[in-house]
């Protein structure tokens, strides 16, 4: 979807030309116009004839604006000098970051994560907007539902074991994460994280930057970490054999271990850990939770409308998935429809959330995980065990109005 963010032009009093004025001040309004409208990531990207400024505000592209190639020579300066980066390089990939302080939100710092790709028309940059709001970082506001919230209160409760976050890049790892560290006190533990980048700032946390430059990856950190008599320990990322091995490592000799881990699903993490060469005893052993996740747009609160579904092959879909969920018959089951209003701007949707399922360790997967198993037999069991899968999840979101089940079916 890509549609043109209403007034825009007001924001930025952009001339015909593509004259962007006063750089300072048109990088200032860029900030803080994607943070007004809720935007998670910043496009800039050449083309032969122009440079197109777009926004990804709950997953999907909204156009903002347009300038020359002259007037983005200046703007591409300005963003390498915010984010300490070389502005004679123009062949290589440059990451970096800008604290920007928006005076039209109260003064609030927030983290732009600065991304310079070089392409054929010129260098693009993506910039990922972290918002330092601790609001945002609590297990009762991540949309579990309660069965999946309970599963993760007890497995935080373990003094020792491994917890991971699963799912794509963008899927809201980082602040599942987080919100699970947020759930201790800090001064009665000594909580330290290994990150790339840091993303959230936390009082009393001890964060760590990782410089893989410099050969101070997430392995080498790591194991200088269990040196620093930690209570729990939060890895940003398994990416390999000797961070997995050193991870569930610490995870056995008691430490709690918090990390996250690129793959499809909760019994994909155990297949993945698997094909890393883990042995299967040290994974049925260290892994106390999987937590996979996906973001979904959320249903505006003010204008979703129910209806009854009536396709037929559509009702059969549902139902199969929902059949050892609920008893009711999916033709009586009220879904919501996106309508669009003026709060939402006629989109009929109003943020992003999650949908999730949650892998606890049972028993009755070790002889699946022993015996190498495939992941739709691990998964079948987890079911049988009472974990709910993501499409389970969303449709049960859907069904109660926070989302639709066009989204859901989108994660298919």
């Amino acid at each position: 979807m890509l549609r043109k963010i209403k007034d825009s032009a007001a924001f930025f009093s952009v001339l015909p030309n593509g004259d962007i004025g006063d750089v300072v001040d048109y990088t200032n309004k860029l900030f803080d116009f994607a943070l007004e409208t809720g935007a998670s990531d910043i496009h800039i990207e050449p083309s032969k004839t122009f440079i197109t400024i777009r926004f990804r505000q709950s997953g999907d592209f909204l156009f903002v604006d347009k300038i020359t190639h002259e007037e983005y020579a200046k703007l591409l300066s300005r963003m390498k000098i915010l984010a300490n980066m070389r502005i004679d390089e123009k062949h290589k990939p440059q990451d970096g970051k800008i604290a920007f302080t928006s005076e039209k939100l109260g003064n609030e710092l927030v983290d732009i994560r600065v991304s310079i790709m070089p392409i054929v028309e010129g260098e693009k940059i993506v910039m990922r907007i972290l918002r330092q709001n601790a609001d945002m970082l609590n297990l009762d506001k991540l949309d579990f539902l309660d069965v999946n919230l309970e599963k993760i209160k007890k497995s935080l409760a373990s003094k020792y074991g491994m917890i991971l976050v699963a799912g794509p890049t963008g899927s809201g790892k980082s602040t599942t994460l987080f919100s699970m560290l947020q759930s201790f006190d800090p001064l009665a533990y000594n909580i330290t994280t290994l990150e790339d980048p840091v993303e959230y700032n936390i009082p009393h946390i001890n964060q760590t930057q990782v410089k893989p430059q410099i050969g101070f990856d997430f392995a080498s950190g790591l194991r200088s970490l269990v040196r620093q008599d930690p209570d729990i320990i939060m890895v940003g990322e398994i990416r390999d054999k000797e961070t997995a091995m050193l991870a569930i490592e610490a995870a056995l000799t008691g430490h709690l271990v918090l990390s996250t881990i690129h793959t499809n699903s909760a019994a994909g993490t155990i297949q993945r850990l698997i094909n890393m060469d883990i042995e299967p005893f040290l994974i049925s052993s260290a892994l106390k939770m999987v937590i996979s996740q996906r973001l979904v747009k959320k249903l505006c609160p003010h204008c979703g409308t129910p209806y009854k579904i009536t396709d037929p092959a559509l009702q059969s879909k549902i139902s199969g998935y929902l059949s050892h969920i609920i008893e009711d018959d999916v033709a009586d089951i009220d879904f919501y429809k996106a309508t669009g209003c003026e709060k939402c701007d006629t989109l009929g949707y109003s943020g992003r959330m999650g949908t999730h399922e949650v892998l606890l360790m049972n028993e009755a997967l070790d002889p699946l995980i022993l015996g190498k198993a495939p992941v739709h037999e691990i998964e079948q069991k987890a079911r049988e065990l009472g974990m709910i899968t993501i499409m389970q999840d969303g449709l049960i979101k859907a069904a109660t109005g926070k989302t639709t089940v066009e989204e859901i079916m989108k994660l298919i």
